[in-house]
């Protein structure tokens, strides 16, 4: 959708034909506060902008995002609500999940006031869930009119 809207190409980090040092929005999953491959693509790109898709609201957890990647100030971060479906996730990748939702899910399903927020968190773990939206690409579509 964002390549869609901005007329950008996209290209996996490991496939990208870009040429080291250019500059671009990198795009990627969130998990545990880490956007996956986005050191990498620091090492060999000019990052403008970080994109995280992630199971919480769209625009949460930028300020654990910038620290936990080790993002520089003046590169803003977006967050964007994606969806979760743990039978698509293959190897570590399914352990760690299946462990997040045990121990991370009990705990929000005991809690007794939890926030609407939470109660989707909830919900997506449990039962996996899509929130891709268009609505979620306002942040970023926005800083990026403003910089053309």
């Amino acid at each position: 959708m964002l390549a869609e809207r901005t007329g950008l190409p996209v290209y996996a980090l490991d496939k990208s034909p870009v040429p080291a040092g250019a500059e671009i929005i990198y795009l990627g999953w969130v998990m545990a506060s880490g956007v996956k491959g986005f050191q990498k693509a620091a090492k060999k790109y000019r990052i403008k902008a970080l994109c995280g898709v992630c199971m919480g609201a769209t625009g949460s957890q930028i300020a654990e995002l910038r620290k936990a990647n080790s993002v520089p100030e003046n590169v803003p971060v977006f967050t964007m609500q994606g969806g979760f479906d743990v039978s698509k996730l293959h190897g570590v990748y399914r352990f760690m999940m299946n462990t997040m939702i045990k121990t991370a899910g009990k705990s929000l399903e005991s809690k007794a006031d939890r926030t609407p927020e939470e109660d989707e968190m909830l919900k997506m773990m449990l039962h996996g869930g899509n929130h891709v939206s268009e609505e979620h690409l306002k942040d970023i579509m926005r800083w990026y009119h403003e910089q053309n």
